[in-house]
């Protein structure tokens, strides 16, 4: 099935918007799902300056690209995140930390995705990717114990803040799709039918499929789209490798960085990994997701300007699988 293959260009805030896009017109990228940091995308500013937008489409247009997403996952984070603290500092522009009273942050970032609904509709995007932060995320060891009406205030404190965006989100026809992802409300199977339950399925709100945060949790990220097949918005293309098979490395990385041997874990080149592809794509297939595929590079192994056409030959030689409920039924028979 054809499906337009973008480049997330979250990892690559680092440089200046028309130059990547001028690489990643060359590489044959079809778009990009641009990212609302560095000089790539002020959603504020596109919310309501014309001229800034235009040439936004402009730039993208003389590179033979498009832009069907766009993605807020800093300032989403900050949206229900306890505590605010130094991390956040670190990810934050001065315009959402302001004097960084934690309550101050939270309002700031979620006036922010608010403008990022509206900055989607002006740019001509149905979808917006992101997180949404979460202020139950230190009590996942659940030790000491924790009550159950604590991790029920985290769902209701959620709801509170994210229906508002929400709201503005329905009126620009726009949509948001959580990437479900450690340190969100939304980090594994039963946590994210617990969030869709707390806005009360609301339409507006999906996911952003990665299963590269699936296969380290040891979850089934093919299962996620069988089971969740309406709320699949969009879709990232990360693969994982997972290494704790010595008896020294663990699935929480030891507070390890990126690529370290020791980690249990990495994200690693498209292909090379743990990601059931094969089975992935005939599952996209199977409920009708027609939307981007979108490479999210972040392999700290790989030169990027190696791995990113690298990965775009992967995923559009894996589009060569047809819709087909006899290969679906074949491929899935024992699952």
């Amino acid at each position: 099935m054809a499906r337009p293959i973008t480049l997330f260009t979250g990892q690559w805030a680092d440089m200046p918007f028309e130059e990547l896009c001028r690489r990643a017109g060359e590489w044959g990228y079809d778009g990009l799902e641009i990212a609302c940091w560095g000089d790539h995308l002020d959603p504020n500013r596109a919310a309501t300056d014309d001229d800034y937008v235009a040439e936004k489409l402009a730039i993208l247009e003389k590179n033979n690209l498009k832009v069907w997403t766009i993605a807020n996952h800093l300032k989403g984070q900050a949206v229900c995140d306890d505590p605010i603290d130094e991390r956040h500092r670190d990810i934050l522009p001065d315009s959402v930390w302001g004097d960084g009273d934690p309550e101050g942050v939270r309002q700031r970032a979620a006036e922010e995705m608010k403008n990022t609904a509206r900055a989607a509709k002006r740019l001509g995007v149905k979808t917006v990717t992101g997180f949404t932060g979460s202020s139950i995320w230190k009590y996942v060891a659940m030790f000491p114990p924790v009550r159950d009406e604590l991790v029920e205030a985290g769902y209701t404190d959620f709801a509170d803040r994210w229906n508002p965006i929400l709201d503005v989100f329905d009126e620009q026809g726009v949509r948001f799709a959580l990437e479900v992802h450690p340190s969100e409300i939304a980090y594994d199977y039963w946590t994210t039918v617990k969030t869709l339950e707390a806005i009360g399925h609301r339409e507006s709100f999906g996911i952003n499929w990665d299963p590269s945060h699936m296969v380290w949790q040891q979850l089934d990220p093919v299962g996620f789209l069988l089971d969740f097949p309406e709320k699949i918005f969009h879709v990232h293309c990360k693969d994982t490798k997972v290494r704790i098979n010595n008896g020294r490395n663990g699935r929480l990385s030891s507070h390890l960085p990126w690529a370290d041997p020791r980690r249990g874990w990495d994200f690693i080149s498209t292909g090379h990994g743990d990601v059931p592809w094969e089975d992935a794509f005939r599952a996209l297939n199977h409920i009708g997701y027609d939307g981007p595929l979108s490479v999210e590079w972040e392999d700290a192994g790989m030169d990027r300007l190696v791995g990113a056409p690298e990965a775009l030959e992967f995923v559009r030689n894996l589009s060569k699988y047809e819709p087909s409920e006899a290969a679906f039924d074949a491929a899935f028979s024992t699952r």
